[in-house]
């Protein structure tokens, strides 16, 4: 059981700084396609998938720097819309890209991700209605 006990006889009182999660930076950073806006993500936590997500960014054109959990992301080239299978093999997140991508380009050309095989069945599922059009499996 997870709880806090707490023997004593004072309030507590004080402040607690939250730190970001994973799952809510993910998507958020990928949203970052969907404009040539500049953006910036605070609270990014300094994790192995943020760093894929950041490279994912930099390989479709994006500029990115990251310091002391804040994200900075501008546009560096024009949005590409290819996505080499070095980088989706490191995460099955990064399949994510192919929504920002369609939006904008209407095409977009991404490797499918490692991992499990259920993964790729769900893919081919979740996408099956783009398949028909502009998205490409390489």
């Amino acid at each position: 059981m997870d709880q806090f006990i707490i023997n004593g006889g004072r309030k507590l009182k004080g402040t607690v700084e939250i730190g970001g999660s994973k799952n809510a930076a993910l998507p958020i950073l990928i949203a970052t396609l969907l404009t040539d806006e500049p953006c910036v993500i605070k609270r990014v936590p300094k994790l192995r998938d943020i760093n894929t997500t950041i490279k994912i960014l930099e390989a479709l054109g994006k500029k990115v720097t990251f310091e002391n959990g804040t994200c900075t992301i501008t546009k560096k080239t024009a949005l590409k819309i290819k996505l080499p299978y070095d980088l989706v093999k490191q995460m099955r997140a990064s399949f994510w890209v192919a929504g920002p991508l369609l939006a904008r380009k209407k095409h977009a050309e991404i490797a499918l991700p490692g991992g499990c095989k259920n993964m790729r069945k769900l893919l081919y599922r979740a996408v099956a209605p783009l398949v028909l059009g502009p998205l490409i499996f390489t």
